[in-house]
């Protein structure tokens, strides 16, 4: 079994979390920066295997595509041309970015390491995997294409 990687892609940044080999607990990996992140990725998968990426998508209170996926369709269209043999998927990505917030200032963060915007990037990527697993393990195996 392969793990599952979750991408917070960004303008600037993509923050990065993986699963463990067996799949059950999410972990932040890393923020790396948008111009560094296809050599990132090609030699991650060099080093692990993946069975499926996951891709934040950010969707308005509506329920409607938002302003930002005008970058986030051409990322993902590149992902399946590059990576046809993995399985993509895509995840609600809103309120990721107020919750990494809330785990930060929970977990005792000082001021200056909550505006430390890798660091967002990076929980929120691990919250969209968590998102990703629970609602994974709702939906019954047998019904999965």
């Amino acid at each position: 079994m392969g793990r599952i990687l979750a991408i917070d892609y960004g303008q600037k940044r993509v923050g990065i979390a993986v699963t463990d080999p067996l799949q059950l607990i999410a972990n932040g990996l890393t923020t790396v920066h948008v111009k560094d992140f296809w050599d990132f990725l090609i030699n991650y998968l060099k080093s692990e295997t993946v069975d499926c990426i996951v891709v934040g998508e950010p969707r308005t209170m509506q329920n409607q595509p938002s302003d930002a996926s005008r970058f986030i369709e051409p990322f993902v269209s590149r992902l399946r041309k590059n990576f046809p043999a993995l399985k993509i998927e895509r995840m609600d990505e809103r309120f990721t970015s107020k919750m990494a917030h809330d785990v930060m200032l929970a977990g005792g963060l000082k001021k200056m390491q909550r505006q430390n915007k890798e660091l967002v990037d990076t929980i929120s990527a691990t919250i969209i995997l968590q998102s990703y697993m629970l609602s994974s393990e709702e939906t019954p195996k047998n019904l999965i294409p």
